[in-house]
């Protein structure tokens, strides 16, 4: 997301009809102008967790193949309502059917074996607490595939807005510095211009359930970051 703001010194009157339109305010400096780029992390720990999971199956036909899909895609997302997860965060990703091949090594030829079909689905999970009880139950109803958890915060509200103050802080203190060492007294900004990113830091997780563990699995949730980067223009004033 990037936000831009400008601010001007100088004062704007409006007429009722001029609010129905937009208005391009060319802003003139008159002192040396300092254009910085700051960036401010806050680390927090999550509190949602999304992951996605799916079913692949192989048969002689399409029809067979998509049949035995279909009866178990829909015992795993049974599954995950089930643990408690809302209907609003499943999400079917992607139904794929495709042609299945071997490869022959004595003839050195691709032989046509069948077709593969899978369906995969993402889940979001706001008791993270409850992350690994959940990845085992749905390899346990027939998942044949775990990818992910990635980590977020469902509010990340505050975290920008101490992020943002920070950066901004940091951006003026440094202009600040620049102003006083050519003889200048203050700075005044011009415009502004952010962009916000998150992060996770724990690693992903993929597993196979033809490994499926005897416990649920381990899950760390780590910290996530909250970036705000900002684009600063000030000029300096006396």
């Amino acid at each position: 997301m990037r936000l831009s703001i400008l601010l001007a010194g100088a004062a704007l009157t409006l007429t009722p009809a001029s609010f129905a339109q937009a208005a391009n305010v060319q802003i003139t400096a008159q002192n040396p102008v300092i254009e910085l780029s700051v960036s401010e992390q806050v680390d927090s720990a999550p509190d949602t967790a999304s992951f996605s999971t799916g079913v692949e199956t192989r048969a002689k036909t399409a029809t067979e193949a998509l049949r035995q899909n279909s009866v178990q895609a829909r015992a795993v997302i049974d599954r995950l309502k089930s643990l408690g997860i809302a209907k609003k965060d499943i999400q079917t990703t992607g139904i794929n059917l495709r042609a299945d091949y071997e490869y022959d090594q004595p003839t050195r030829q691709s032989r046509f074996v069948g077709y593969v079909v899978s369906n995969q689905v993402s889940a979001t999970v706001h008791d993270i607490s409850r992350l690994g009880e959940i990845l085992d139950a749905i390899v346990s109803s027939g998942a044949t595939n775990l990818n992910g958890p990635t980590f977020s915060i469902d509010d990340d509200s505050k975290m920008k807005e101490v992020a943002r103050e920070r950066a901004l802080a940091n951006a003026k203190a440094r202009a600040m510095s620049y102003a006083r060492s050519e003889g200048y007294t203050g700075v005044r900004v011009l415009s502004i211009n952010e962009g916000i990113s998150n992060q996770s830091y724990a690693p992903a997780m993929r597993m196979k359930n033809e490994v499926a563990a005897s416990a649920p699995p381990p899950v760390e949730p780590g910290q996530v970051g909250t970036m705000v980067s900002l684009s600063v223009t000030y000029e300096m004033t006396r």
